[in-house]
């Protein structure tokens, strides 16, 4: 018995000691630094995913979240969250809206200038988070800035204020549509303020008249008369134009009234030779020549048949007097006698909206996208600044592209045939992407976002991805 208690004793101390040291072992010291403030955390979660749920930390679509052990949690690991907000940015002309984790205005330039691309340098519009900037968000994290507005270039000593503060020093009051945006110049960082200006324009817009064509039996064949003169019709239209630095820039129709209807000019045309017609004047031609017996058995014959004729021609006639008005749109007649001038034809209804039509399915298409249907400069441009966000630059950024070459040639719709792979980073099933966007079909920002977080998860950066996809065809 007193052996039993013994072994019994031995296992309860081995197993208490043993649940005592995982207890231990599973317990982790992590900072963790969400938004630039940090806190030491005691855990035992086992993936990064898991601290995050206990914290209650939200992650947002496009916030980073990177950790110095990958997904996984070890002791004194250093896990960093980055909340994401959008801005807009100038690509080749085009504004794109831009997820990104920036701290400055300064700092986001910069994230395009560590990934050179073939596109043309950009422009960042701090419009939409001028609140943001205000509250704190800084235009240059070191040094001078450059402000340009109503003409005038000065400079502000103190790049680390928000863009108000420097407005303000610089007396500049922002009216509700003017632009404000941020760009570098050989190394200079510009704060640059446009004014918006509106301006509304009334112009006469001439409606060209139509040409109708109607058959008169009145008339001799080929004979034209103008039965009623055309004359061109007047749209009075109003305009909203806008004015960016008291340059024109755009203009939209906000009213139009019709002040003169137009007017068609109808052209009246005598019918066309028929062929009994025809019949007839030669057959009585022939009669008249006296010179053939045949002739004058036909002759005889169509004396015996005047009655059958002239009912024949009261029939015609009648005929004749039904189809004018099916054939007063009829333009096969040509007029011999008076010259008419060509009229243009206006569109017609049809025409019109089928036009509207395909400009609504256009606009239908791109709406609510970022990066609509880029070239691959443009793509790869907006890519620079994403992948930089991530610390992406050097080898990684030069592995992307190479991978994002071996994919897709960078190309919006690529499409694997076989697969089903679809987009820039030819994501397979292509509707995964949907996770960061639902226009990922035609919208290049959404591929490569969903493109930049799938290699973050999976490889942890582009060079990983590049050396698998060399190892194995895919990545």
């Amino acid at each position: 018995m007193l052996r039993r208690i013994r072994t019994v004793t031995c296992v309860t101390a081995v197993t208490l000691a043993s649940i005592l040291a995982f207890g231990v072992g599973a317990r982790k010291t992590v900072a963790l630094t969400v938004d630039g403030k940090t806190t030491t955390v005691t855990t035992y979660a086992m993936s990064v995913d898991r601290l995050l749920q206990e914290q209650q930390v939200k992650v947002k679509t496009h916030d980073l979240v990177e950790s110095t052990s990958n997904g996984t949690l070890q002791n004194h690991s250093v896990v960093t969250v980055r909340s994401a907000y959008q801005t807009t940015i100038t690509i080749d002309g085009q504004e794109v809206p831009f997820w990104t984790v920036a701290t400055s205005a300064d700092q986001l330039l910069g994230f395009f200038e560590e990934n050179e691309a073939e596109a043309s340098k950009i422009t960042v519009n701090i419009d939409n988070v001028y609140n943001k900037l205000t509250g704190g968000m800084v235009i240059n994290q070191s040094g001078p800035v450059t402000v340009i507005a109503d003409g005038k270039s000065s400079v502000a000593p103190n790049g680390k204020l928000p863009a108000a503060s420097i407005l303000d020093s610089k007396g500049i009051i922002l009216n509700k549509e003017d632009r404000v945006s941020v760009e570098k110049d050989n190394g200079e960082t510009i704060l640059r303020v446009q004014r918006v200006t509106h301006d509304e324009q009334t112009r006469t817009k001439i409606v060209p008249h139509g040409t109708q064509t109607i058959i008169d039996a009145s008339l001799q064949p080929g004979e034209t008369v103008v039965r009623q003169e055309g004359e061109d019709g007047e749209i009075q239209q109003t305009y909203d134009v806008t004015y960016v630095d008291g340059v024109e820039e755009s203009e939209k129709l906000i009213n139009e009234v019709t002040t003169k209807i137009a007017i068609d000019q109808i052209i009246a045309v005598g019918p066309e030779k028929t062929e009994s017609s025809d019949s007839d004047d030669s057959d009585n031609g022939q009669a008249d020549s006296g010179s053939n017996d045949d002739d004058s058995d036909k002759s005889d014959k169509k004396d015996k048949s005047d009655d059958k004729d002239s009912d024949s021609t009261d029939k015609k006639n009648d005929s004749s007097n039904k189809d004018d008005s099916s054939k007063k749109n009829d333009s096969t007649s040509t007029p011999t006698t008076e010259p008419t001038q060509t009229q243009t034809p206006t569109p017609t209804p049809t025409q019109t909206q089928t036009q509207q039509s395909q400009t609504q399915q256009t606009t239908n298409a791109s709406s609510g996208c970022r990066l609509y249907h880029p070239s691959a400069a443009q793509a790869q441009t907006y890519a620079a600044g994403a992948a930089a966000q991530y610390g992406w630059t050097g080898q990684n950024w030069t592995d992307l592209v190479k991978l994002w070459n071996r994919e897709s040639s960078w190309m919006w719709s690529a499409e694997n045939a076989s697969s089903g792979a679809y987009g820039i980073p030819q994501s397979l099933p292509g509707s995964k992407m949907a996770a960061f966007g639902a226009n990922w079909r035609d919208d290049a920002a959404v591929q490569i976002d969903w493109g930049l977080n799938y290699i973050a998860q999976r490889y942890g950066n582009p060079t990983k991805a590049w050396e698998h996809s060399e190892q194995h065809g895919w990545y």
